[in-house]
């Protein structure tokens, strides 16, 4: 069973991270090989290139240029007569908006990956809603209760990411706070996210403010600009903490490739999302490496995380976040136990084996059903 995934590849955030790994996974499926077309070289494609698995390069494509968009679609085309797929992924509207009709013209199912919720309107919407896949695949519950606002009732299955997390020696955590000026008693909280307002920044370093009388704790922010609005905000975020009185407390690591070492060198992971996350992998990660995990009720991260791994607080409340994170701060053996309980939710949630065998199933019953549908008729 050959599937092609499509993704534009000009930005690096959780679909990337996540379509990297099913590259790197791709060897252990006998029954599926999956390839990659991307639009946009960058850390995306260089991945997908490192994971050895078949990659293909449709060419920068502007929405705003649609000569660009045409020529594109000749690339596909061409791509989609040589290789006999059996199946064609479109990750995200801009994606189906683009390429669907191209793939429905080719006679290939066609299946639609939604990685976040679906708004009903919006002019990408609208245009990626004029082609209907035969499937749809959604991340999480969550985003799955938009669906019929892009394409009303459609066969939908939920899957979920996933998600692997290399193994890391003590001893490099260990050298990782050492290089950043941690002991090993410090009590470090961290973020991993995109450098996006709705990812609850503000709303952290306000409710560390209310923590400035406790000792030995330390915060990570990490993530870097994308974009110049992007690294317009993390400025700002900067000049909040000066202004809050946490700025030496808080260390803006910017973009990194060790997230895994940054994650093990941590005690607590907090992203407390002022906008529902559509899933999370980052969430699942930390839960991966032992982490207690603070996040808002909403979105995604109310799949993910329960009682036992971490805390689910109110969206928009410093105080209540604050409370949280001073308990974990002053309760050792209750971080410890959180963390104890992560790696198997983790893996109950995002095993990469069972994770990617379910989609093997649910695109192998896909195929199965359109060669019977292309037979009867």
């Amino acid at each position: 069973m050959k599937i092609l995934h499509i993704n534009a590849g000009n930005m690096y955030g959780g679909v990337e991270t996540f379509l990297v790994t099913l590259a790197q996974q791709a060897g252990d499926s006998a029954e599926m090989q999956s390839s990659f077309a991307f639009c946009f070289r960058g850390r995306f494609s260089e991945e997908l290139v490192a994971s050895d698995v078949p990659v293909y390069s449709l060419g920068g494509t502007w929405t705003s240029r649609f000569w660009t968009v045409c020529q594109a679609r000749r690339r596909l085309r061409h791509i989609l007569r040589r290789s006999n797929f059996d199946a064609v992924v479109c990750h995200m509207p801009w994606n189906h908006a683009v390429f669907g009709p191209e793939v429905k013209a080719a006679g290939k199912p066609l299946v639609f990956w939604q990685h976040g919720p679906a708004c009903g309107h919006g002019w990408l919407e609208r245009w990626a809603s004029r082609t209907r896949p035969d499937l749809a695949i959604s991340n999480s519950r969550f985003t799955a209760r938009s669906l019929p606002l892009l394409f009303g009732d459609i066969p939908n299955q939920v899957i979920y990411y996933p998600v692997g997390l290399p193994m890391v020696r003590v001893t490099d955590a260990l050298s990782l706070r050492q290089r950043l000026g941690l002991s090993k008693d410090t009590v470090v909280i961290v973020q991993v996210s995109r450098m996006e307002e709705w990812k609850g920044h503000s709303l952290h370093l306000r409710a560390l403010a209310h923590l400035k009388d406790l000792p030995n704790w330390n915060c990570w922010i990490v993530g870097g600009a994308q974009r110049q609005a992007e690294l317009e905000y993390m400025n700002c975020l900067k000049r909040q903490a000066a202004q809050l009185g946490v700025a030496d407390r808080v260390q803006f690591l910017g973009q990194r490739t060790d997230v895994s070492d940054v994650l093990a060198a941590s005690d607590i992971f907090c992203q407390p999302n002022e906008a529902p996350e559509p899933f999370g992998i980052v969430f699942v990660e930390a839960l991966r490496a032992g982490l207690p995990v603070v996040t808002t009720d909403i979105g995604g991260g109310a799949e993910i995380v329960t009682e036992r791994e971490g805390r689910l607080v109110p969206s928009g409340d410093p105080q209540a976040l604050a409370a949280c994170l001073r308990q974990l701060i002053s309760a050792p053996e209750l971080r410890r136990g959180m963390g104890q309980c992560g790696p198997n939710r983790a893996t109950d949630l995002c095993d990469p084996a069972a994770r990617i065998s379910q989609l093997q199933r649910t695109l192998a019953a896909l195929i199965f059903r359109s060669i019977s549908a292309s037979v009867i008729s």
